[in-house]
C-alpha cells in the first residue's frame, strides 16, 4: 500500500488543529506545516504525535508546493485545520491511492458556514483536488489564492466528503473575504487586467444572481441571500482595489 502523508497549513490554529489531526489519525504521517503561529497550534500538533514544521508564508500556492517538496510520501492529502474528515473518507482515500493510473483525487466539501450546512449558492458540493500523488502535481505560482493545482496524469472524484467548519461569524466571514479581495487584486494587476467603470456595477449585480438565482442560493433562506449579498460587495470592493493598485503603478486605468 503507498504510504499517504496529510499536510495541515496552519497559523494560530489551536482551536482547530487537535480535531482536525484525530479526524486525520488513520493517515502513515501528518504534518503540520505552521507559518508562525503565536498560540499553542504546534505544541498541540505535537502532543499528537504530529510532525511540525516552519515556512514563512508568501503566499498559498507558494506553501503547499513547498510542502509538496518537504513530504517523502508517495501520496499527500492537504487538509485545511478547520476541515474534518471522516472515517469513510479515510477508508475511501485509502482505496484510491492504490489505484496508479490516477495521480489526483478531487474531494467534496460540506460547508458549514454561520451554524449550517449550505447546500447551494456555490457551496455544495464544492470539489476540492487535494490527494496528490507526488512528483505528477504542483500548485499554479500564479495563483496565490484559491490555487489552482497543474497535474501531469488522470485525476478522479471520491464520493465521501471533508467536513468544513470555514466560517462561525459573520465577521470571521468578512475578515477573510477582506484577505482574499487583496489578494484578488493583485493577481488581476498582474495579470494585466485594468478595470472598466461599468465592471464596478456589472460584475457584483452578475455574482448576486449568479450565487442566489443561478446556483440556488435562495433554497438557503436568509444564510444563502446574505451570502450571495457579501459575495457581491467583495466583487465590488476586488474593483475598487484593484483602480487603486493600477493608479499607484501609474499605469492608465482604461476608464
Amino acid at each position: 500500500m503507498p504510504e499517504l502523508t496529510v499536510v495541515v497549513l496552519t497559523k494560530n490554529e489551536a482551536g482547530n488543529i487537535e480535531a482536525c489531526l484525530d479526524s486525520v489519525a488513520w493517515a502513515d504521517q501528518r504534518i503540520v506545516l505552521d507559518c508562525g503561529s503565536q498560540d499553542a497550534t504546534v505544541e498541540l500538533a505535537r502532543k499528537l504525535g504530529a510532525m511540525a514544521l516552519f515556512h514563512p508564508f508568501l503566499n498559498f500556492a507558494d506553501q503547499r508546493n513547498w510542502a509538496l517538496e518537504m513530504v517523502k510520501s508517495e501520496w499527500v492529502f492537504f487538509v485545511d485545520a478547520d476541515e474534518r474528515a471522516t472515517p469513510e473518507l479515510g477508508h475511501e482515500v485509502r482505496q484510491a491511492i492504490a489505484q496508479q493510473d490516477i495521480v489526483g483525487w478531487w474531494v467534496p466539501r460540506h460547508n458549514y458556514i454561520w451554524g449550517r450546512w449550505i447546500k447551494h449558492a456555490g457551496w455544495s458540493p464544492d470539489y476540492q483536488l487535494r490527494l496528490l500523488r507526488r512528483g505528477y502535481a504542483h500548485y499554479d505560482p500564479k495563483r496565490e489564492v484559491h490555487e489552482i493545482v497543474l497535474l501531469d496524469g488522470p485525476e478522479g472524484y471520491l464520493r465521501n466528503p471533508l467536513i468544513h467548519y470555514n466560517y462561525q461569524t459573520i465577521a470571521q466571514f468578512m475578515r477573510k473575504q477582506e484577505v482574499y479581495t487583496r489578494l484578488e487584486a493583485g493577481i488581476q494587476v498582474r495579470q494585466g487586467v485594468r478595470p472598466k467603470w461599468w465592471k464596478y456595477f456589472s460584475q457584483p449585480c452578475r455574482e448576486f444572481w449568479r450565487r442566489y438565482v443561478t446556483l440556488e442560493g435562495y433554497k438557503d433562506g436568509g444564510h444563502g441571500f446574505l451570502l450571495s449579498l457579501l459575495l457581491a460587495y467583495y466583487q465590488f470592493l476586488m474593483y475598487v482595489r484593484l483602480r487603486q493598485l493600477v493608479r499607484s503603478s501609474g499605469v492608465p486605468t482604461g476608464e
